[in-house]
């Protein structure tokens, strides 16, 4: 009972913060150009900062040989996670335009915008690492393959022949620039001066509220009178809600069994991720392929009010695991 209620309280303040934003929006204090101007602060700029500080505070030389045997776990949820949307879409018959929607929103999660303060608010900054291990594999799914099977999906482009490249910037974004950076400086043993730690850690502490700000401001954007819950709609939140998480949690259960040594707060820290709400960019993909927008915008905000609910919920689950 005492971990549902302090995931209640983490959850309430992350609501707070999400409200503020919604409310900054609807009185007009802000203008319409903020919103994109606070995602790059916060994934070009501030989500960088604090992950090379944290990865710096938390990682050592000796630590980085279990950080790469954890990237099995949420490497392996992710290829089930896509063979379960895949069959899903065959046998649900989702409609083209939606399917590549539907396979990224079961597989791939907000970790930057929503996955980060979350973790922050319910581990701190020592589950960091965890998070960085989760944060990686999602980035690259993302970019490598979710993009393609959205671009893929184009109802408009039958029988046309289209060539997709992979777009090597998104798929090494800032953020994850500023982890290699940490790893590169961590390895060679270069002490980090104070004045650039203390100005990292100023400017890294920006991430929580503004990301939970950005979302408040997406929320009252997208509409949430609007917003309609249909078949498709409540299959993909079943997959980002329910099948990702356990199939991860299934996964670590099996490690743990054949000898892995995985820590509690590890294992914490991937389920929850494993069930954020989903890609903050789905609208904007959806758009680019010609994809239905309409659903796209749907399952994002969804997602991000449902998760309210689905966190401590979780989290009193993962007590008994």
């Amino acid at each position: 009972m005492q971990v549902f209620l302090t995931s209640v309280s983490s959850v309430v303040v992350i609501i707070l913060i999400m409200a503020l934003g919604f409310l900054l929006k609807q009185f007009n204090w802000i203008d319409d150009k903020f919103g994109s101007e606070i995602s790059s602060i916060i994934t070009k700029i501030a989500l960088p900062a604090s992950i090379f500080t944290a990865v710096m505070k938390n990682l050592s030389r000796g630590s980085l040989l279990q950080l790469s045997t954890e990237l099995l776990f949420p490497a392996l949820g992710v290829i089930i996670g896509y063979i379960i949307a895949w069959l899903c879409v065959k046998v649900f018959k989702i409609r083209p335009g939606r399917r590549g929607i539907f396979m990224n929103a079961v597989v791939n999660a907000n970790t930057i915008f929503i996955g980060m303060p979350l973790n922050m608010a319910l581990f701190g900054d020592q589950a960091m690492s965890y998070f960085l291990v989760y944060y990686i594999i999602n980035t690259v799914s993302t970019w490598a393959f979710g993009v393609f099977l959205i671009q893929n999906d184009d109802p408009t482009a039958k029988g046309k022949q289209t060539s997709h490249k992979i777009n090597w910037k998104k798929l090494l974004p800032m953020p994850l620039v500023g982890f290699i950076v940490a790893l590169v400086w961590m390895l060679l043993g270069i002490p980090v001066p104070t004045f650039l730690n203390s100005t990292l850690t100023y400017v890294g502490n920006l991430v929580t509220p503004l990301s939970l700000v950005y979302i408040g401001i997406v929320l009252h954007d997208a509409g949430i009178k609007n917003v309609k819950f249909d078949r498709d709609s409540i299959l993909a939140l079943i997959g980002r809600f329910i099948l990702s998480p356990i199939v991860l949690i299934i996964l670590i259960k099996i490690g743990m069994n054949a000898g892995f040594n995985l820590p509690s707060l590890m294992r914490q820290t991937l389920v929850v991720q494993s069930a954020t709400p989903m890609l903050a960019v789905l609208p904007i993909l959806a758009n680019e392929s010609h994809g239905d927008v309409k659903y796209a915008t749907n399952i994002v905000v969804e997602s991000t009010i449902l998760f309210i609910i689905v966190v401590p919920i979780l989290m009193t689950i993962l007590q008994f695991i």
